[in-house]
């Protein structure tokens, strides 16, 4: 029998459904179809290379136009995790196999470079282009002809993959999915209840989620502006530094919700990192000069559009209190992971970091840096659905500590455990320096030094 019926076959004694006694078959045919990697930045990518490696059949879905397309959006960024971090092992083994050649490995990439020196050599390997699919939106992911609460042959059924390319609906079965979907584009409100407005909905066009190119690009944009920087890491510090370059042709105003400012400075020159140390110390001669003007704590509750401008209402020290408007706002507030389109997946996510679950105790950002988080592999990233796995920024949920390293080894513990290697899916490892390592915007002369920052991690 190759199909399998919706009805009952007699054995000899007892009914039982079709596609129990042919589970098997089912097992097979699903053999055939191709794992489905959502995500062409460095971890998707990593598995791909992995699946090649071994080859295993796959397929690389990609919503931006090109590989990497979440980080081109700060690629202006030097990460401060050095190229050594930042490459994986068998991506470089076969992108060195097709003459590559590696660049200097304690040198710290920004993220364009990231992208044009090793991603897209990577995504154009004969080994991965034929199977990358760029502007592909995953609309949906089900397991094919079940619901959610259906159970029987659950296991046994492929996943159904409901994608839109180039404004042509189309639907893709496979035999297990890996999602390393990020969280870059999914920023979070600056509203401090983490509650999306109706009117920070509106005002979207005077609010830039990320770390704009204020060198660049987004120079005219701010130049003469006043402008508001909300969040208290590094990327918002990194964000101001930016800005005061432009001297006095830009008023900045920093909005965080820390007890004190001088929580946001960090070690300066106690820090055992000195380029961190540095970091923070450049930020305080700023608000002590009197060129940033500091609200903390300040919890926003209300934006509104005024005949002068943006209006910011909110709450400090239990007093309401409206700021003086402004032009601009810069939201450097963190990220989240995007379930909607998993919503028919079965998940095993942390109700408070939503990471997956049993990796949050290890995450926890109140209790570890990233510099400390213990490697971790399929047994930890497995998920009450059979064969779907999330990986990457998105595995780590809102935590801000993640590392491309770990990702690298994430997706070479789950690649090893689909093709049957179990031995080596458990062995874990994990080469990182003592202090971890993050990405923020270095200055030339501070290029050698490492810093690990909570969200201005990139990597």
């Amino acid at each position: 029998m190759n199909n399998i019926e919706l009805k009952q076959v007699y054995t000899g004694g007892c009914c039982v459904p079709a596609a129990q006694i042919n589970s098997d078959v089912v097992k097979s045919s699903n053999k055939e179809l191709p794992i489905a990697i959502i995500g062409a930045g460095p971890i998707g990518l990593a598995a791909a290379a992995h699946l090649a490696n071994i080859g295993e059949r796959f397929i690389l879905l990609e919503s931006g136009d090109s590989v990497g397309s979440n980080i081109l959006n700060w690629g202006h960024v030097r990460l401060f995790s050095p190229w050594q971090y930042n490459i994986d092992k068998i991506a470089k083994k076969t992108l060195v196999n097709h003459g590559w050649n590696p660049p200097i490995l304690d040198k710290l990439p920004l993220g364009s470079e990231l992208v044009n020196e090793y991603l897209i050599p990577l995504a154009n390997l004969p080994e991965i282009k034929p199977f990358l699919s760029l502007n592909t939106r995953v609309v949906s992911i089900s397991k094919k002809g079940l619901d959610k609460m259906k159970t029987a042959n659950r296991d046994n059924s492929p996943f159904v993959l409901y994608i839109e390319q180039n404004g042509i609906s189309k639907r893709i079965e496979a035999r297990a999915v890996i999602d390393a979907a990020g969280t870059w584009s999914n920023s979070n409100p600056i509203n401090a209840d983490s509650i999306w407005t109706k009117e920070e909905r509106e005002l979207k066009q005077h609010i830039y989620y990320g770390i704009p190119d204020i060198k660049g690009e987004h120079k005219e944009r701010y130049k003469g502006k006043r402008v508001a920087v909300v969040g208290g890491g590094h990327s918002a510090i990194n964000t101001i530094l930016e800005l005061s370059k432009l001297n006095d042709e830009v008023e900045i105003t920093w909005i965080m919700r820390k007890e004190n400012v001088e929580d946001a400075y960090g070690g300066e020159d106690k820090d055992a990192l000195e380029a961190r140390g540095e970091l923070g110390s450049r930020i305080h001669q700023l608000v002590d000069a009197g060129q940033v003007k500091v609200y903390t704590p300040f919890l926003i509750h209300q934006l509104s559009k005024t005949n002068d401008g943006i209006g910011i209402t909110g709450e400090s020290d239990g007093s309401e209190i409206t700021l003086s408007p402004v032009d601009e706002i810069i939201a450097n507030t963190g990220s989240r992971p995007d379930f909607s389109f998993i919503r028919e997946i079965r998940l095993s996510i942390d109700t408070a970091t939503e990471s997956v679950k049993a990796l949050a105790p290890l995450i926890d950002p109140n209790l570890h840096s990233c510099g400390t988080v213990r490697p971790h592999g399929e047994e930890v990233l497995r998920q009450s659905e059979k064969d779907f796995y999330i990986v990457g920024m998105k595995s780590y949920g809102r935590a801000p500590t993640f590392l491309m390293a770990t990702g690298y080894e994430q997706v070479r513990s789950i690649v090893a455990h689909l093709s049957g290697d179990f031995e080596s899916a458990k062995k874990v490892e994990l080469d990182l320096p003592e202090t971890g390592v993050c990405s923020i915007n270095l200055t030339p002369q501070n290029s050698s030094k490492s810093c690990c920052g909570t969200e201005a991690s990139k990597c």
